[in-house]
């Protein structure tokens, strides 16, 4: 890239933070209803085209603003140290997730309070992503009961449905404790309480899937499709009865 295109290419992304920010801005201080064209070229800075030749719509802008507040939050609260031990790091996703919603209910609202069916912002996608990667994390280590899937979907519904609920609640007449219960009771159903000693059919299944990529010279692509769909079906039947 030559030197006037390297600059109009900073240039262009300084444009576009600005107008997040400020759309960003807008959305905490003022509502979803206040961010307009108008007002957010008018803080930016900038003509309102320039909001539709970078974001597309509306729409796009505000799933940027969501997706970017997202990331940033995460970089902040976390750089979530990851422990040796995957369960505890999966408690402390989740209490980031809760935490993300209440310090910024506007971006969480957009990210999960009117899901298009079908549809799933950047940021919701970032997020889902993220909780994969703790939950394939227990699998590998042997101790998950359920398949990733499953875990990860169980773990995604109730920790968006106690978050949404504590946004609603006034903040004075919260109980964040009704996180940490629903935390735990929806983590250890999910979760063996220690690694398998290889007597629970469901977290070796479950364990053995989260491998699975490994054995990829090792079978062909429709042998592991066949074998991960087997394992995801054992995981899920849970531990049979002895």
């Amino acid at each position: 890239m030559s030197e006037r295109g390297s600059e109009r290419a900073t240039e262009r992304g300084d444009v576009r933070q600005r107008i997040l920010d400020a759309a960003a801005n807008l959305l905490e201080t003022q509502g979803r209803d206040a961010v307009t064209t108008r007002a957010v070229s008018a803080a930016a800075g900038v003509q309102p085209p320039t909001i539709y030749r970078l974001f597309t719509d509306m729409r796009g802008l505000l799933d940027a603003v969501t997706s970017d507040g997202f990331e940033a939050y995460l970089r902040s609260k976390q750089d979530q140290a990851l422990t040796d031990d995957p369960v505890r790091d999966l408690r402390t996703g989740w209490d980031l997730h809760v935490r993300f919603g209440l310090d910024h209910p506007a971006q969480y609202l957009l990210m999960y309070g009117q899901p298009t069916p079908g549809h799933r912002t950047a940021a919701a996608e970032r997020a889902m992503q993220w909780l994969r990667m703790l939950v394939d994390r227990v699998a590998a280590a042997g101790r998950l009961t359920v398949s990733a899937e499953t875990g990860v979907r169980m773990i995604h519904s109730v920790g968006t449905g106690v978050t949404l609920n504590l946004i609603g609640t006034p903040p004075e007449e919260r109980d964040l404790d009704v996180s940490r219960r629903l935390r735990e009771v929806t983590i250890n159903s999910v979760t063996g309480a220690a690694p398998t000693d290889g007597r629970d059919h469901a977290q070796r299944a479950a364990g053995l899937k989260a491998v699975l990529d490994g054995a990829a010279g090792l079978l062909t692509p429709g042998e592991r499709t066949l074998l991960g769909e087997l394992l995801d079906r054992l995981a899920d039947a849970g531990t049979p009865s002895r």
